[in-house]
């Protein structure tokens, strides 16, 4: 074997792993069914083709940090933008919990514990109440007497159900002073609504947003944090610099001078969630959850057959069963529609697949 200087808790823990599927309907990665229009791809290629390439990028991408101040009415200093939100949410442990404590619910994200595990701080995850509800009092104990940071994701990921604003306002009540309480709101837009009024009001507080999702820029890689200026000082000195390159900038920002088209997609995805939930409960052996995101969960008997099911059928959609708390549970994205009719048709098919292979096996074990 070869001598490595690696420390115990790297080793410990697990990589990273998805598998990409081949199948035709891709439903598995809470992506935007629509890429941006040929004609703004074109703009963002003539405006790379002005830029120097010998050069570097600014140290912190000013210009898109303004047009996100721009956005959300929020102070340019306070706005920090990275490659994605994990690599934020990475950047956020390392300043308030390396070697402290990283407070959050479960199921969640799952970046949250493995930088706990990567930094050496203590993980304590608080299950969620009945309904997938904030277990408000639990967090209150947990976070008495804890430093570190806190994160908790509203809309929730992966159960996509908000958490009401009074609650959440609660909850950064009782956050102490040497907790930095981060909301998590990659999903936000498709709530029609966010807690940046509660984060403005609480100085050090963080909201985590993303282009990602409602944007449809999941292949730029581009994230972003609002907090106070002061609390953004501190957060990029453990980010890289110069690590936001031109490339992402001119995507971004010919993005955010098209909200129009962002609407658009919250438009699509809203309608379509509802769709595919009416449908959804109107099927035996599938129970879906309310959501506010651009993701179903919903519990099933024998999941594991039925996602193999779905991908003979050619639809690839994401197993959750493993996580504490969503027994029986897998995710669908909201695609395009004639994707989500792809699966809407294959889903009952396959839950009544595996619910045969269910009697199969019963019969097979009494013999």
């Amino acid at each position: 074997m070869d001598r490595m200087s690696i420390r115990d808790h790297v080793r410990a823990l697990p990589a990273y792993r998805f598998t990409p599927r081949p199948e035709p309907v891709k439903l598995d990665q809470n992506e935007s069914p629509d890429d941006l229009p040929d004609a703004l791809k074109q703009q963002v290629l003539e405006a790379l083709g002005r830029a120097a390439w010998n050069r570097y990028p600014d140290v912190t991408p000013r210009s898109l940090e303004r047009a996100l101040a721009r956005r959300h009415d929020w102070d340019p200093d306070g706005v920090i933008v990275a490659n994605g939100s994990n690599v934020l949410i990475q950047a956020l442990a390392i300043v308030a919990a390396l070697g402290r404590s990283i407070v959050t619910v479960r199921p969640t994200f799952s970046v949250y514990a493995a930088q706990a595990h990567l930094l050496d701080a203590e993980l304590v995850e608080v299950p969620l109440g009945e309904g997938f509800a904030l277990p408000l009092d639990g967090l209150r104990r947990t976070l008495d007497g804890r430093r570190g940071a806190l994160f908790v994701p509203n809309p929730a990921a992966p159960t996509g159900n908000l958490h009401p604003v009074p609650e959440i306002d609660a909850l950064l009540d009782a956050v102490p002073e040497d907790v930095l309480p981060v909301i998590d709101e990659a999903y936000a837009e498709f709530a029609g609504q966010d807690h940046l009024p509660l984060v403005r009001a609480r100085p050090g507080a963080v909201s985590l947003r993303t282009l990602s999702k409602a944007a449809g820029l999941a292949g730029v890689r581009v994230g972003y944090a609002l907090t106070t200026p002061e609390t953004a000082q501190e957060v990029r000195k453990a980010l890289l610099p110069f690590s936001v390159t031109a490339l992402q900038v001119a995507i971004a920002e010919a993005v955010l001078d098209h909200p129009e088209l962002i609407e658009a997609r919250v438009e699509h995805v809203t309608r379509e969630r509802e769709r595919m939930l009416g449908a959804m409960r109107e099927m035996p052996d599938v129970l879906p959850f309310p959501s506010v995101t651009n993701f179903l969960l919903f519990r099933v008997e024998r999941p594991a057959e039925v996602y193999a099911a779905l991908l003979r059928r050619g639809v690839v959609i994401r197993r959750q069963d493993h996580l504490p708390g969503a027994d029986g549970c897998l995710r669908v994205s909201v695609g395009a529609a004639d994707e989500n009719d792809a699966f809407l048709t294959a889903l009952p098919e396959a839950a009544d697949e595996a619910l045969d292979l269910a009697a199969t096996d019963r019969e097979a074990a009494h013999d």
